[in-house]
């Protein structure tokens, strides 16, 4: 099985902002893979079916950002996966807004979420697609700035930056990781 973990906030004031571009993503993998997240536990909110053969895993922690890893050690832990089934998408404050990348390991880089799922799986060798959302160009707090929404002009690289990260989703189901890497990092 490979689990698609989208990290974000739950809650109506969270929706849409930049620190939850992870279950935007999700959202948007949910309607086109017909996977309804439609299950509750594991501190999350998930759904399970079936795509090009494989099983797939759609994971969106309720834990808050910072506790992300609460949710996913247990359900890796309930379905016996394998960290190399894992994908994680997240926001990336130093990648400008719009762009991704791939990675199959790594740092936290100072993202919270990352953290805590380093911590709860004892690894940072997971893969990971990170979504550019860019730094605030004033003097406004880095924490206002994520917990804020896209501009209108931002909204269109972000749709961009979503459309391909789901492709990169899609093509790792059957391709490895690496090829998926060289063809989205480019």
């Amino acid at each position: 099985m490979k689990v698609i973990v989208g990290l974000g906030n739950p809650g109506k004031q969270y929706e849409h902002t930049r620190h939850n571009i992870g279950f935007m993503i999700v959202d948007e993998l949910s309607d086109r893979f017909n996977i309804p997240l439609n299950q509750t536990k594991f501190n999350g909110m998930f759904g399970m079916g079936h795509v090009q053969g494989e099983k797939v895993c759609l994971l969106k922690p309720l834990t808050y950002m910072n506790l992300s890893g609460e949710s996913l050690r247990p359900l890796m832990d309930y379905y016996d996966v394998e960290i190399e089934d894992i994908v994680v998408i997240y926001d990336d404050l130093d990648l400008p807004a719009g762009k991704i990348r791939l990675r199959q390991k790594g740092s936290p880089g100072g993202h919270n979420g990352i953290k805590s799922i380093i911590q709860h799986v004892h690894t940072d060798q997971f893969k990971r697609v990170r979504v550019g959302i860019g730094r605030p160009q004033t003097n406004m707090k880095v924490v206002d700035y994520v917990l804020g929404r896209f501009t209108d002009d931002e909204m269109i690289s972000m749709k961009e930056a979503m459309e391909r990260s789901i492709l990169a989703c899609e093509k790792w189901l059957n391709e490895p990781f690496l090829n998926v890497m060289n063809t989205y990092n480019s």
